[in-house]
């Protein structure tokens, strides 16, 4: 069985995480440039089997669009292109950023390493939607 790594797709950062082989648990992996998200997930597919990828999708409270609609919708038809072995699927993302802002604050996390280490939130914010993702199939 191959792993399922989920994108939460940020300007400047995006956080990433995987399942562990079986495909039962999600781990945070890493928070990544956005700029060398590409390059980054062909390297890594070319060492673990990743067999499906997981991406947030951005939306409102009332359902509309975001900033961050679109560029999510380009990553998804870009790596559809890139991996078209691969299952591409959008999860919705509301809510995450502040879930992984909770676990930080559960988990002891202070405040300056929390404003310190963005980086945390988002690949937590990635292990997040991994996990809704997970529980719905």
């Amino acid at each position: 069985m191959g792993r399922i790594l989920a994108i939460d797709l940020g300007t400047k950062r995006t956080g990433l995480a995987v399942t562990d082989p079986l495909g039962i648990l999600a781990n945070p992996l890493e928070t990544i440039p956005t700029h060398n998200l590409l390059a980054y997930l062909e390297n890594y597919q070319s060492r673990e089997n990743v067999t499906e990828i997981v991406i947030g999708l951005p939306r409102a409270l009332d359902g509309n669009s975001t900033q961050m609609t679109q560029p999510v919708l380009a990553l998804e038809k870009k790596l559809k292109k890139l991996f078209p072995d691969k299952n591409i699927l959008l999860v919705d993302e509301r809510f995450t950023s502040k879930m992984a802002m909770q676990s930080m604050i559960d988990m002891g996390s202070k405040k300056k390493d929390r404003r310190e280490k963005a980086g945390n939130l988002d690949k937590i914010s990635a292990a997040i939607i991994l996990q809704t993702y997970l529980e719905r199939k």
